[in-house]
């Protein structure tokens, strides 16, 4: 098995800025579940039909709002909409199913990880007319919805629960570094698709996926080439494929870059008992 480049197409289109968010999930989910070419997916009837769902949501979320005219009572009656009368309400899982990364499958059976469920909501409150980003509070990604200049409501997109300033702050004083340099800035495209390709690698890694989790990491080594766990992940999912060399070249860089590590120790040991004159080609 030889470890394809990234589609340049691909790279170029995740490193837009430019590029709707929740675009790029079901660009990311076409190559990572179906192997796809995406050269002309934005134009392939699939991928638009995958979101019909969310276009009927958004159009009833529109109405419940338009004839409120307060910011701040449209965003209240925007959330308890989405998330009671459309179902978005859920509780944190300690293992997210593989189909929860999937956006279409996930919205459709209200079952969605939380970095995808925080793209659909921010897609869904943008086009009700909020500004609407991903923040990273200390431990989790939320949501902020900004009702106006001076008032913005933050949330958790899996609940739907609000922090009040008082709790805000004592998740900030939580963070580490120093407090006075805080603030809640909010995520870069690039951050986000990472988070999604991270927690979609082990959730395919525990469902024993390991090719398509070997796809995650191509993609995040693409965003990052030098990132060293990331490469001792490639290297456990090629081992499990025993393409035993390539993962030896994985662990040793693993190995060198971060010998303080704990996994380093166990590592050394794996990699005294590989046998490199395995005869399995790929």
């Amino acid at each position: 098995m030889n470890t394809s480049l990234l589609p340049e197409l691909l790279l170029s289109e995740l490193k837009s800025d430019k590029k709707d968010l929740l675009q790029t999930l079901v660009l990311l989910e076409e190559y990572i579940f179906q192997g796809r070419d995406i050269t002309n997916v934005m134009d392939d009837v699939s991928t638009e039909r995958s979101l019909d769902t969310l276009e009927t949501i958004i159009e009833q979320c529109q109405a419940v709002i338009g004839e409120i005219e307060s910011p701040l009572d449209q965003a209240e009656v925007l959330l308890n909409e989405l998330f009671y009368q459309h179902l978005f309400i859920d509780k944190y899982k300690t293992d997210w199913p593989v189909s929860a990364f999937k956006v279409a499958e996930g919205l459709n059976q209200r079952l969605m990880s939380p970095i995808v469920k925080a793209a659909i909501v921010s897609e869904v409150v943008n086009a009700c007319g909020f500004s609407c980003d991903l923040v990273f509070v200390p431990s989790k990604v939320m949501l902020r919805l900004c009702c106006n200049d001076d008032y913005a409501i933050i949330f958790d997109a899996v609940s739907g629960e609000s922090l009040d300033w008082h709790e805000l702050d004592l998740c900030l004083d939580d963070a580490e570094g120093d407090p006075s340099q805080h603030e809640l800035a909010n995520m870069k495209r690039s951050a986000i698709l990472v988070e999604y390709l991270s927690a979609l690698k082990n959730a395919l890694i525990r469902e024993q996926a390991f090719d398509k989790a070997l796809l995650c990491v191509d993609v995040l080594l693409s965003l990052n080439p030098d990132d060293p766990h990331q490469r001792r992940d490639r290297g456990f999912l090629l081992h499990q494929l025993e393409c035993f060399k390539v993962a030896v070249d994985d662990y040793r860089y693993f190995v060198e870059q971060c010998p303080t590590d704990p996994a380093a120790q166990l590592l050394k040991i794996q990699l005294d008992n590989i046998t490199l004159s395995d005869p399995t080609f790929h």
